[in-house]
């Protein structure tokens, strides 16, 4: 099957940080039918772990409609947490294994809402 005959969007995401916690940005692309659409955002004060997620939610949050999606990261925080972690973090009422408070909440649950419009596919790639 051709890309452009494929109706799934595939999405390349990747964040960063100088110094953890420090200023940080965060990058997406998407790719459907052959064209590219290019995502990216910044923040003074953040860490890398959020950039990642931020790089994910910009990404879904910026597809109009349901889609069938590929995502593509380097992140085995954001695969493992989303496809591992987060049903297990909701019935601990966001909470760890070890009953701390879950990093980054806001962002996961930002997330989580992003991704009831779409089926998605995580792909972890090495970075």
């Amino acid at each position: 099957m051709s890309a452009k005959s494929d109706n799934a969007v595939d999405i390349f995401t990747d964040g960063a940080c100088s110094g953890n916690p420090g200023p940080g940005g965060w990058g997406a692309v998407l790719r459907w039918r052959g064209r590219d659409k290019e995502l990216f955002g910044a923040d003074l004060a953040t860490t890398n772990n959020r950039m990642e997620l931020m790089a994910a939610i910009a990404a879904l949050e910026s597809l109009k409609r349901g889609a069938r999606v590929r995502l593509h990261t380097d992140s085995l925080y954001l695969k493992d947490g989303i496809t591992r972690w987060i049903l297990r973090w909701r019935a601990n009422g966001w909470r760890t294994a070890n009953r701390k408070p879950v990093k980054n909440e806001d962002l996961w649950r930002r997330l989580s809402a992003a991704l009831e419009r779409h089926e998605v596919a995580w792909h972890w790639v090495r970075g």
